[in-house]
């Protein structure tokens, strides 16, 4: 039997990494604060502009949860990673700060311009494909697009997803379930209009 890598050793580091940091940022070293928002920033920013579809949003959302966040280092235990502590705040800042918002703005901004877009393979498809992708997720309800951008786009398991909601494992999987169906049947109508 060939004998697999131990992958426990890198996560320990890792934690430890993220509780070092934490402990030089409440001790005040600037530097150390610094190496956690530039360490952050960028995936908070497209977490928040994926949740509002608005630049200026999401900036508003970004600066609000870095302020949460350093109010509430203290209260960082390490039971996840620095990184995922983060974007629940981030998450909670975003949909709280979206409920107040009386309507959701247009995007201002198209999402594939979004520097440092993970997901390549959108920017490869055709531009009106593109766009009714976007469109198709826009007119996603809250709750659905949430899942959907937190699962589908950010990575996060249907475990992180439900901690950082409130809500069952089972109803982060619903919900997916129901965003993915709805876009597929967007998309199939859009297909079928190319084909006609």
């Amino acid at each position: 039997m060939p004998h697999l890598p131990n992958t426990a050793p890198a996560r320990v580091a890792n934690v430890v990494t993220d509780l070092e940091l934490v402990a030089r940022c409440l001790a005040g070293d600037r530097l150390a604060e610094r190496a956690l928002y530039d360490a952050h920033v960028d995936r908070v920013y497209r977490l928040a502009f994926r949740l509002a579809g608005d630049a200026d949003l999401a900036q508003d959302f970004t600066q609000e949860t870095f302020i949460r966040a350093f109010e509430r280092l203290g209260q960082y235990r390490g039971d996840a990673s620095l990184a995922t502590w983060m974007h629940t705040i981030a998450t909670s800042v975003s949909l709280n700060g979206m409920r107040s918002v009386a309507r959701l703005r247009a995007r201002s901004t198209p999402i594939h311009d979004v520097p440092e877009l993970p997901a390549a393979g959108v920017r490869a498809l055709p531009h009106d494909l593109r766009e009714r992708l976007h469109a198709a997720i826009d007119s996603l309800s809250l709750k659905l697009r949430t899942v959907f951008v937190m699962h589908d786009i950010e990575g996060f398991t249907h475990g992180e997803i439900a901690g950082t909601l409130g809500i069952p494992v089972g109803t982060s999987k619903a919900r997916l379930f129901d965003a993915r169906a709805r876009l597929r049947a967007a998309l199939a109508l859009f297909a079928g209009e190319t084909t006609a």
